[in-house]
């Protein structure tokens, strides 16, 4: 990606823009307690800097009222959806942190900014690029900022091949190779019914191959052609895809080949240069990554730790710091709305067998 590459980039060889300082703790209200926000993203306070949990917004009263004790967030910290506005009144709240379905993103954006408070939304950041633009237009509107969870901006084996790629160690790049998917489970899931979650596979996980191909080059894709292969009988996929290939031309002439699924497991990046490669396998998952560069796999790298103890912690702490001192996110919400108008270029060129310019 052209803005957020560059920042990427330049914060890897340059003076972090995560630099700490020993500011006060920016609270965040945790909205949705399923399995990422209550599984991944509420444990990853103990390991931040600047950022504190201080309220949680769930539709499960009994489930709010444990994890608050839990945690050691007051009771006057839990709210419901139909409370949530209320969010307006607490001052201890600087950000809510958007952990709902992708078909809730949008809403729930644009009341917090209502409500006044800055805004870290998970991806994909909405169902369209119609709703990234209000969402966008509403954080404008009210001063606030808005930034996406692309953790992987803040995972050291990412960070790592960013920078390797740029400083020219596999020479000129010529190509990139992306597969994201895992097995989904069964047909009952929110992310298997098209309007909660805008699609399948490419929506879900598809996302991170698509990013990747982005950062990774440093490019801003100038086509696409897009094929998908879904067995429709399985009882799974009747409304979303399973597999969707696609193909991304960049500017410089690189090639970059992804694939997207829903019925098997894979989670790899591979960037082949004239002189040489590089490749992470797993390259995005939440724990053991591993990085080679050179030729083939003999020269497995260990990069130096990222801007935060996690990735989470790191992406946590880059909010608040961009509150602190008034700086946009490497990943704001212009980041999701260009990978949601590929996405739809995506789906069209699937959908009619062709070339589709961006």
């Amino acid at each position: 990606m052209i803005a957020a590459g560059g920042a990427l980039a330049a914060t890897a060889v340059g003076t972090p823009v995560w630099a700490a300082t020993p500011e006060r703790k920016l609270g965040y209200a945790i909205v949705g307690l399923g399995g990422y926000g209550l599984g991944v993203i509420i444990p990853q306070f103990k390991n931040c800097q600047h950022s504190k949990l201080v309220a949680l917004v769930s539709g499960d009263p009994a489930k709010a009222k444990r994890v608050a004790a839990e945690y050691g967030v007051p009771e006057s910290g839990i709210y419901d959806y139909k409370s949530y506005d209320k969010l307006k009144d607490n001052p201890d709240v600087d950000v809510i942190y958007i952990c709902l379905p992708v078909f809730m993103h949008a809403e729930y954006t644009v009341r917090g900014a209502a409500a006044g408070k800055h805004i870290l939304c998970e991806k994909p950041m909405a169902l369209s690029s119609a709703e990234c633009e209000t969402m966008i237009a509403a954080c404008k509107k009210a001063g606030k900022k808005l930034m996406i969870g692309y953790r992987c901006h803040f995972e050291p084996y990412n960070l790592e091949a960013i920078r390797r790629a740029r400083a020219g160690e596999i020479g000129k790049l010529r190509y990139f190779r992306s597969e994201h998917g895992f097995t989904a489970g069964g047909p009952s899931s929110w992310r298997l019914k098209k309007a909660m979650s805008g699609g399948g596979s490419l929506m879900d996980i598809g996302i991170y191959a698509l990013q990747a191909a982005r950062y990774m080059t440093g490019e801003e894709p100038v086509a696409v052609y897009a094929k998908e292969t879904t067995d429709r009988s399985d009882p799974r996929f009747r409304e979303v895809e399973d597999m969707i290939e696609f193909q991304l031309e960049f500017p410089s002439g690189v090639i970059g080949s992804c694939m997207s699924m829903y019925s098997a497991n894979q989670n790899h990046i591979l960037l082949m240069g004239d002189k040489g490669r590089i490749e992470l396998e797993p390259g995005t998952s939440y724990a053991g990554q591993r990085l080679w560069v050179g030729n083939g796999r003999s020269n497995e790298i260990t990069p130096p730790p990222g801007p935060g103890a996690t990735q989470w912690a790191g992406q946590l702490d880059h909010m608040s710091k961009c509150v602190i001192d008034n700086r946009e996110p490497i990943v704001p919400g212009e980041e999701g709305l260009r990978d949601m108008r590929i996405i739809e270029a995506i789906y069209k060129s699937a959908r009619e067998q062709k070339r589709i310019v961006l």
